[in-house]
């Protein structure tokens, strides 16, 4: 049962699509060890903002926390602490935006900002070697973007795109479940996070756990092929939350 004050309680059509959205995101978060923030956010920032950054990030950690469980002995640990680090900075610079915004219309117009940047750094084709150094810097700009948006993969695929997959995914989910826990501390701090996006995310649990076995019946069979159609919805979500927010 959804909780009294879910934004959508009287309007089922478009809770039946967040449902749907969650469980898609579930599914790519799955599969790739990222992406449930940039396949989610837009879409669910579009139907109600009150359904991010919040409650995405709660249900993105629960995600990558799952598929870093299942392939915990593959983790590298190493990697992890030193992203966090960098991700722990951008905590902190994006809690403060946050705490400047003083409405929700200059949150949207940020929003879309941040999201149409996520999507361009996914197209940019850019290759950035890996190292200590671009691992804390793509570490802070994720936690920036994570923080506010609940968008924060982009960055670190840049940097573990040509890595082992077997590895790279569960490293990755290490990360950003631990990330998405930092964020939402930030959050809290700020004044962000309330009881009720808690309430907003358990309601969103069980779609999100349904992608989540929906993408072990898939399995491996998840590839680029849904890419361009990714970069296109999440692109157009971006602009009309830039239109949004300067109307």
């Amino acid at each position: 049962m959804l909780p009294a004050d879910f934004p959508l309680a009287d309007q089922p059509w478009l809770i039946l699509t967040a449902f749907v959205i969650v469980m898609v995101a579930s599914i790519v978060q799955a599969g790739l060890g990222m992406g449930f923030g940039l396949t989610a956010s837009p879409l669910l920032a579009l139907i109600d903002p009150h359904l991010v950054p919040v409650p995405t990030l709660i249900m993105g950690m629960l995600t990558a926390g799952l598929g870093g469980w299942r392939e915990r002995g593959s983790i590298i640990w190493p990697e992890v602490g030193i992203g966090m680090a960098g991700r722990l900075l951008g905590v902190a610079c994006g809690a403060l935006v946050l705490s400047l915004l003083v409405d929700r219309k200059a949150f949207m117009l940020v929003f879309g900002i941040m999201v149409g940047i996520a999507v361009l750094l996914s197209l940019s084709g850019w290759r950035w070697k890996f190292s200590t150094s671009s691992l804390v810097a793509m570490g802070w700009l994720s936690g920036l973007m994570g923080t506010i948006t609940s968008v924060g993969a982009p960055p670190l695929a840049l940097i573990y795109q040509d890595r082992q997959p077997g590895a790279a995914r569960p490293t990755l989910s290490a990360f950003f479940a631990l990330g998405c826990a930092a964020s939402l501390a930030g959050l809290a701090v700020s004044g962000w996070a309330h009881l009720a996006d808690l309430y907003i995310a358990l309601a969103m649990v069980p779609p999100m756990l349904a992608g989540v076995f929906a993408a072990r019946r898939i399995g491996g069979r998840l590839d680029s092929r849904f890419r361009p159609a990714l970069m296109a919805i999440s692109g157009t979500a971006a602009v009309i939350l830039i239109a949004r927010g300067l109307m």
